[in-house]
């Protein structure tokens, strides 16, 4: 079996600097991007499917407003079909307010499609569930089941967790939930430093993060949602813990 792949594409939380675009990951074997922030505009030269799941996290701007450049990148890369997945709520302020025609108007080219009604999905042969996380205006997480390139039906699914925008878990379900993914992609956006401002915009810091991943217990950790004025050191803060950890990076391709 081959091993599958993450495409960091923008890997900032709130605003973008020079290396950083804000919240897009992408996993060209299932068509799955996550967020849509600004790091969108990479996505068209590694489309290998000809659909794509759009799986938003809550719809603030910093994860919302690159599906406003899919006109583009739907010309550069066509595909037959495009989904955008969501909280009903959320998915109603977009199309309310980024596409309202005094700021975006042009309709996109996607169907939308809430969420709130049952707590797991196919996407076109990925199983998605989702859970309620503790943001400002309410977010959800998300967990993949994917079947990996040149697997069997008896062979198991890769599990990849994504938490971003959240206080950080600490219910036995939701934790529950969590547990045992091949990679688990949860935000850091401050260092312990800035805890306070963590819990105050409902964010996580790296202690907090480092908690949930050692009862959680992944083969891997991507710290996602990098707020890019904050100093993350993880080499000093993670030797008792048994899998590797990395900050993600705009670019990073990783493999699980």
């Amino acid at each position: 079996m081959k091993t599958l792949e993450v495409h960091c594409l923008g890997t900032a939380g709130y605003h973008p600097n020079e290396s950083r675009h804000t919240s897009c990951y992408f996993l060209p074997h299932c068509g799955v991007v996550l967020d849509a922030g600004t790091g969108i505009f990479r996505l068209p030269q590694l489309i290998q499917t000809d659909h794509l799941d759009i799986l938003l996290s809550h719809a603030h701007l910093d994860h919302v407003m690159g599906l406003t450049f899919l006109l583009d990148i739907l010309y550069q890369r066509p595909v037959k079909e495009v989904r955008v997945w969501g909280q009903a709520e959320k998915l109603a302020a977009v199309q309310e307010h980024l596409f309202h025609e005094a700021i975006f108007p042009v309709a996109i080219p996607v169907s939308w499609h809430s969420i709130d009604q049952q707590p797991e999905w196919d996407l076109n042969g990925t199983k998605m569930s989702w859970r309620h996380q503790d943001h400002p205006g309410g977010s959800v997480g998300y967990r993949l089941e994917i079947a990996r390139p040149g697997s069997t039906v008896s062979d198991p699914l890769a599990q990849v967790v994504y938490a971003t925008d959240t206080l950080g878990a600490e219910d036995d379900q939701t934790l529950e939930w969590m547990s045992g993914a091949d990679l688990l992609m949860h935000e850091c956006n401050f260092d312990d430093q800035n805890q306070m401002w963590a819990e105050k915009t409902g964010h996580c810091y790296l202690q907090k993060v480092l908690q949930i991943a050692a009862h959680t217990q992944p083969q891997r950790l991507l710290l996602t949602h990098i707020n890019p004025i904050a100093e993350l050191n993880v080499k000093d803060q993670t030797a008792s813990l048994p899998f590797p950890i990395e900050i993600a990076t705009d670019g990073l391709q990783v493999a699980f």
